[in-house]
């Protein structure tokens, strides 16, 4: 070979010596590395399981004050807005009549004991006189259904009497419980009428309180369902304590209890009533106030949460969770997510003790690619544990 061949040849050889080392390298930079996403390991814990719903409160006892007599109004007992006690009386209606009806009725009471006497007297005797046909057998029988007729108006006269004494007593208005009394519908001087029941004041009694809550049929068939499977268990002999909020926010002082729900779902509302009791010495709730009520129903022993950011749901409304198995790759959790606990999901099915959830990185990953994984800082099970 001479020079000039050999030149050639270099010229040849140069090129592809650097396009192949150019190439490796341009291989070696495509090269596609795991992304690196940020997840949070899961562990079983307990939870308390709450809920928050609206309501009202009611009082305990209502009783309607009305006249159950007719009648002028001589006198008002009490003050308005003050607490009364049971049989305190309230108002006076003008007994006179009534105490004139009574002496009547005692009257003709008393004329007809007197004509009973005088018939079973008669009686008597004709049925000695019978015996040695002293009489005939017709008087003695009139004189039987003397005695019978003088009987009925006594048993007659003696119901117009406890009539009358319960008119007289009518007259003298009382409270039928123990509560506080509202505004008098009627002042003295008013005339009152039994027949139209004429409404006089309105106590109720307000210590303890009602508070009647709306709860979602779903809710409350999730509860009682949680409760009968042993899922939940309730706080203390069975009462599930109740936590009760004012208008303004404020956490009411005093603890209440849960008494029932109702069986009945309003089907406008596609609700159901959930009442609770609370102690009001103070009378710091009134009937009919709007408030909210916090339900604490007990315990889930077998949970996991999960920061929100970890969550997502499905277009058909499922809850999903993506995490990263021992293989380092992504797969996709449909999950049990059904409510939330602070930051977090309470997730009660489709992860398991240890699972790392990823919480950042998400949109850079898909199903079945490998990543790396790193923990979330901020995640620590001590976190979690608070939120």
């Amino acid at each position: 070979m001479n020079l000039t061949q050999a030149v050639a040849a270099c010229s040849l050889i140069l090129p592809l010596a650097i396009a192949g080392c150019g190439g490796s390298k341009a291989a070696s930079a495509s090269a596609p590395q795991a992304p690196e996403v940020s997840v949070v390991t899961v562990h079983k814990s307990s939870v308390p399981m709450t809920m928050e719903l609206p309501g009202r409160t009611s009082a305990v006892l209502v009783a309607q004050v009305r006249s159950r007599v007719d009648g002028i109004v001589l006198q008002r007992d009490f003050k308005e807005g003050t607490d009364v006690k049971a049989k305190q009386r309230l108002f006076q209606i003008d007994p006179a009549p009534y105490r004139a009806a009574l002496d009547s009725a005692s009257a003709t009471l008393a004329r007809a004991q007197a004509n009973l006497a005088a018939a079973t007297a008669l009686a008597e005797r004709y049925k000695i006189l019978l015996a040695g046909n002293g009489v005939a057998k017709q008087d003695y029988d009139n004189a039987l259904a003397a005695q019978g007729q003088s009987t009925a108006d006594v048993a007659a006269g003696q119901a117009a009497v406890q009539k009358a004494r319960l008119d007289l007593g009518y007259t003298t208005v009382v409270s039928p419980v123990q509560g506080r009394i509202g505004v008098s519908a009627v002042t003295p001087g008013a005339y009152v009428q039994a027949s139209a029941a004429t409404l006089m004041a309105t106590v109720q009694q307000i210590d303890p309180i009602y508070v009647d809550l709306n709860q979602s049929s779903l809710q409350g068939l999730q509860l009682r369902r949680d409760v009968a499977t042993g899922k939940l268990k309730l706080n203390g002999p069975g009462q599930a304590k109740v936590t009760l909020f004012l208008e303004d926010g404020t956490q009411y002082s005093l603890a209440g209890a849960l008494q029932f729900t109702d069986i009945t779902v309003d089907p406008s509302t596609g609700s159901v009533t959930v009442r609770a009791l609370f102690p009001n010495p103070r009378a710091e709730l009134l009937p009919g106030m709007f408030v909210r009520a916090r339900i604490d129903a007990g315990t889930n022993d077998n949970v996991v949460l999960v920061p929100q950011v970890g969550v997502t749901h499905d277009p058909s409304g499922k809850a999903t969770a993506l995490v990263v198995g021992a293989d380092s790759k992504v797969a996709l959790r449909t999950i049990q997510a059904t409510r939330t606990s602070g930051s977090n999901w309470v997730v009660e099915g489709g992860l398991n003790e240890g699972d790392r959830v990823i919480v950042a990185g998400l949109q850079k990953v898909q199903t079945g690619a490998a990543v790396r994984a790193v923990e979330a800082q901020s995640a620590s099970p001590a976190t979690v544990a608070s939120n």
